[in-house]
């Protein structure tokens, strides 16, 4: 059975089932010589890969204003050009940049940086709203967060966003963000087929908010075009491995994790489908909030994954057998509440 549509929480926003994760389309950065971005890219290309996906019906585009240093944010209005009334652009801030050195700094969670922080991305996207706003900064604690949210509204009544979000993987805060936070639509947060998040998935449940995917397909775990020979590039964020990344380690595939892949494997395509169309549909067979936002870099992995659109959720006996097989597995791939998220500062700046 297809699904097409998802609505983002409460706030009234319609979005596609699927979205394009625009990290990979970003081009390189850095922090110091620990390399954050995916390598080089072909902007041409990847302004051919989101306009492919609006005509394909994947309307929403979820970015970063520290993607490529501002680099993402721009290519992306780039491409929506003509089309902005078509999409629904998601972006987050709280890490500060050098766009012109193309280096992560630190970050920022002040009320004064939240406006020059929105201010700098309309411009790069070349917009006059964002559609869904996000605080990068996954583990910040509960009343720093709670004053952007009051500044958000802020945002919001004067039509500069029209919902607000928080990107973190802790359930409390996903909490706080239902709770405390009206104009609040969506957390973001990691969900897969081999790393589930109940907690957080109860939450959003409880507070009516969506659940934005990140890293459904693992970082390329889950295409299937890696093996425990595949080695990648030295700038290639998976290729010189930070601590916080789970799926590479060395510039390899971790054995741990392709050894998941491979006991899901069968089921995930038993129909027909891609080893990467499974994974999107056991995350909307888990819940009817979940709205994955695979990257694409390319019109080809575009095509592959919309396709997914029209497969729809896994059939319920698929989903059962891929609970089976990973469920001795899932619980040793678990980690503690507090697993560092995406991308924290070695040296975070300190600030008021």
């Amino acid at each position: 059975m297809a699904v097409t549509t998802r609505m983002l929480g409460r706030s009234g926003i319609e979005v596609s089932a699927l979205g394009m994760g625009c990290w990979a389309i970003a081009g390189p950065w850095a922090e110091g010589s620990q390399p954050l971005g995916w390598g080089a890219v072909d902007d041409d290309e990847s302004v051919r890969a989101v306009r492919r996906a609006l005509e394909l019906g994947v309307t929403l585009f979820d970015t970063a204003d520290t993607y490529g240093a501002g680099h993402g944010e721009r290519v992306l209005g780039r491409a929506l050009a003509g089309h902005r009334d078509e999409a629904v652009i998601a972006t987050k801030w709280g890490y500060t940049f050098d766009e012109a050195a193309r280096q992560a700094t630190g970050e920022d969670a002040s009320p004064a940086y939240l406006r020059r922080a929105v201010t700098a991305s309309l411009r790069r996207l070349g917009t006059d709203r964002i559609d869904l706003y996000q605080l990068h900064l996954g583990d910040l604690p509960v009343h720093r967060a709670e004053a952007l949210f009051a500044a958000c509204e802020d945002l919001v009544a004067e039509g500069l966003i029209r919902a607000y979000g928080w990107s973190t993987d802790r359930a409390d805060r996903a909490a706080a963000l239902g709770q405390e936070a009206p104009g609040a639509g969506a957390v973001q947060h990691a969900l897969s087929v081999l790393r589930d998040a109940p907690e957080v998935l109860a939450v959003c449940d409880k507070y009516d908010l969506a659940s934005i995917n990140q890293g459904p397909l693992g970082m390329g775990l889950l295409t299937g075009k890696y093996t425990a020979a595949s080695t990648l590039p030295r700038d290639d964020v998976r290729g010189l491995t930070p601590g916080w990344l789970e799926w590479f380690r060395g510039g390899r595939p971790a054995p741990e994790w392709l050894r998941r892949v491979g006991a899901v494997r069968a089921a995930l395509t038993a129909d027909g489908r891609t080893l990467a169309q499974g994974a999107l549909g056991w995350i909307w067979a888990r819940s009817g909030r979940a709205v994955p936002i695979p990257g694409c870099r390319t019109v080809a992995q575009v095509e592959e994954n919309a396709a997914a659109l029209h497969r729809g959720p896994l059939p319920a006996d698929q989903f059962v057998e891929v609970e089976r097989q990973l469920a001795a597995l899932r619980t040793a791939a678990l980690r503690d509440a507090d697993r560092p998220h995406w991308p924290r500062p070695t040296h975070p700046q300190t600030h008021p």
